[in-house]
């Protein structure tokens, strides 16, 4: 197996958003482009900077976009008044909001209804749910030929057409809670997290094989998956651990364990691509961890406390939006100073928001993983 990784990026320790570049957008990518970085690209978030909408979505209404667990329901709030402007009805247990590959649609993970509603991002109206057995998160190919996924409860991934999610073919996976995961920087790899059996698995998608199984212990519950911006490193935050683990991308080994906090659950990249946010859903804290020296640089905490989940960057990547998983409510914080801005009531047991739209050719899914 051949992983081509991208070159080393240039950066510094700064946690705040910094002026870049103006660069020309580009369209979505094309199933038959090539998926391995150029030797000029250098990192794997290079389309994700602030600007770069696809044409595709630089007419949508910013929203973020909150499912709340235990309410059944999704809250829509306009970031600008940090207002919620409407909620509506849907599957039983939604668990994440995910943007579909080619950007059009968002797709609402009703893990207990076993169905998928999806949202127009166009009117941010939802549309008649599809039925989907066990959608915990949901992830596409990096080429956009099928959408992957995680049947959590099933122990399962489920490859699926990314626009009608008819069933494919299913890979039975040899551990227990698959919920994460991220892409080699060539796409080949496909890395994920097992939640209840410690582990973690390298899938060659392609040809619906497991080809490494990653043991992180037990007792542990490994969740968000991210790749760094040169493509040498995975980062896998662990809940149970208090930290992240190290995973050469290359080698597929643990190479390292980093400690940020309590409950580290969800992984966000600046849109400079500098740093890693880490949210600490056990003690209501952010860690921002430099992808330069692969230690941690500051811990933003959340006034009184909190159960910081997951969520995303803002397009413009001055802000850090997160779903207080425990406490009904969502946390805007600033990327350049990791003050609270906002805490917004929302229903009940908020979990994988979706800050919509984004920067980025095309979505590998979970609520927003960007290329």
């Amino acid at each position: 197996m051949v992983i081509v990784l991208a070159g080393v990026a240039s950066c510094s320790t700064t946690s705040g958003p910094s002026a870049v570049p103006t660069i020309p957008a580009k369209p979505p990518l094309r199933a038959h482009d090539s998926l391995a970085p150029s030797a000029a690209a250098l990192d794997v978030y290079a389309h994700d900077r602030p600007g770069l909408l696809s044409p595709g979505v630089a007419h949508v209404p910013a929203r973020v976009y909150v499912p709340n667990s235990q309410d059944n329901t999704v809250d829509v709030i306009d970031p600008a008044t940090y207002k919620i402007i409407k909620t509506y009805r849907v599957g039983r247990r939604p668990q994440h909001v995910v943007p579909s590959w080619d950007l059009k649609t968002l797709w609402v993970n009703n893990n207990d209804g076993n169905t998928l509603t999806p949202i127009d991002t166009a009117t941010g109206e939802p549309g008649k749910p599809v039925h989907v057995e066990d959608p915990y998160n949901l992830y596409f190919s990096p080429d956009g030929s099928y959408a992957l996924v995680m049947a959590e409860r099933l122990n399962r991934l489920d490859f699926r057409d990314p626009h009608t999610m008819r069933l494919d073919h299913s890979l039975e996976l040899p551990c227990k809670g698959v919920n994460h995961g991220d892409f080699t920087a060539d796409g080949s790899v496909f890395l994920v997290s097992c939640e209840f059996s410690g582990q973690l698995l390298a899938i060659d998608w392609r040809a619906a094989k497991v080809v490494k199984i990653i043991d992180v212990g037990a007792a542990n519950m490994p969740q968000d998956v991210k790749l760094s911006p040169d493509g040498t490193l995975f980062y896998c935050a662990d809940m149970a651990a208090g930290g992240l683990w190290l995973v050469d991308a290359r080698t597929l080994a643990k190479v390292g364990f980093l400690r940020t906090g309590k409950g580290a659950h969800g992984l966000y990249v600046s849109r400079d691509s500098r740093v890693l946010y880490v949210s600490n859903r056990g003690e209501g804290s952010v860690s921002v961890v430099s992808f330069a020296t692969r230690k941690k640089i500051a811990k933003w905490r959340l006034p009184g406390g909190g159960s910081p989940d997951m969520g995303g960057v803002s397009a413009d990547g001055r802000q850090l939006w997160l779903s207080g998983r425990y406490h009904r409510a969502v946390y805007v914080i600033s990327t350049s100073t990791g003050k609270l801005l906002r805490k917004i009531k929302v229903g009940a047991g908020p979990h994988g928001l979706c800050v919509y739209p984004q920067p980025g050719r095309y979505s590998l899914g979970h609520t927003g993983v960007f290329r």
